[in-house]
């Protein structure tokens, strides 16, 4: 009797594994928790963890909670990849930027002007990209992550102390900016650097910077830019920031089966949410920015000659990813597709 009760132990304890269930969670019933790390206040960055937060907290009746901690208290931006695999951490929101050699398949995201300068368009790309399975394999096996679902981000615009209305004026700007974006920029005498969200007001007080590439409005609004700045140069429009939000798979594999199921239905609501506080953030700061800076325009004739840039660079990297071993012209074409389908769409 014995025997044939651990037998039959043994084989639910794989059955819980085969299906990526937890065997502690499964076997007690204990809540789940997860800690979940994010740079700055809340803001429209944030609306969508905050929303799946709410749905998921609600349909597990008191079986999970999902601590969202602001401010970077849990692990600094720059390492927060780092932390979910050292199991510090269950959750985080990451961007490719801050450390592009951590996710190099993922980096496609953030070749300059391949994304658009529609963000409803960039964040159905992106999550497309986020679950092909080339992308999957790469957050799994180098950082024990899953990609849980888009953190939307507005297309960046730069405010700042420099006043661009054409290419020939980036020459000599210190900017902040990061990843491939930042060899445009160069090819047009500007001097990129990256700073991280929460040290560009301070950056730009001292003048260390000239232009902060944030996401228009929310973004700015947030880090109350407006408060140290002069100009906001608008028509840039500039796409090639990916941030995501990301969970270790330990801790998806505690999730109860029903919540893991929500996953489509939470991905499209909390990205529907986003879309909505990015909306209202411009009703507000709007009327806020136009006090207190001078808005200058960048003209789509200019824009164009940082496409023209830009699109060699994308073979270039698609090629150099290839020679690594890293199917990188395999996931170009992938992401090139995602673009034409939902810009068709709008």
């Amino acid at each position: 009797m014995i025997a044939a009760v651990a037998i039959v132990a043994v084989g639910m304890t794989a059955l819980s594994l085969l299906r990526g269930e937890s065997v502690s969670n499964t076997r007690t019933g204990e809540k789940v928790v997860w800690k979940y790390s994010v740079w700055g206040a809340p803001r429209a960055f944030t609306a969508g963890i905050e929303n799946a937060k709410a749905r998921w907290e609600a349909a597990g009746k008191g079986r999970f909670e999902l601590q969202i901690n602001y401010g970077s208290a849990l692990s600094p931006e720059k390492e927060n990849l780092d932390s979910i695999k050292l199991g510090l951490i269950e959750g985080a929101y990451i961007c490719v930027g801050y450390g592009p050699n951590k996710t190099p398949l993922a980096q496609v995201l953030e070749l300059p002007f391949l994304l658009t300068d529609d963000m409803r368009v960039n964040a159905r790309v992106i999550d497309a990209v986020m679950q092909h399975p080339l992308v999957e394999e790469e957050f799994a096996r180098r950082w024990n992550a899953k990609y849980l679902m888009v953190a939307v981000l507005g297309v960046y615009e730069f405010m700042g102390n420099r006043r661009v209305s054409n290419v020939e004026e980036f020459k000599g700007v210190r900017m902040r900016i990061s990843g491939a974006s930042a060899t445009v920029l160069e090819k047009f005498g500007a001097v990129p650097t990256m700073v991280t969200s929460p040290e560009a007001y301070t950056a730009l007080e001292r003048g260390t910077i000239d232009l902060v590439g944030f996401p228009w409005t929310d973004s700015m609004g947030a880090f109350r830019l407006h408060e140290v700045s002069t100009y906001a140069n608008l028509g840039i429009s500039m796409s090639g920031f990916a941030c995501v939000n990301t969970v270790s798979l330990d801790a998806w594999n505690r999730l109860p089966g029903d919540l893991k199921l929500m996953l489509p239905e939470v991905r499209e609501q909390s990205m529907q949410a986003a879309f909505k506080a990015y909306d209202d953030g411009d009703k507000k700061w709007l009327p806020i920015f136009r006090e207190k800076v001078e808005f200058v325009e960048f003209p789509p004739e200019e824009r164009a000659k940082m496409v023209a840039v830009s699109e060699p660079l994308w073979e270039e990297w698609a090629a150099t990813k290839d020679e690594q071993g890293l199917k990188g012209t395999k996931i170009l074409r992938f992401t090139q597709e995602q673009v034409a389908k939902f810009s068709a769409l709008r």
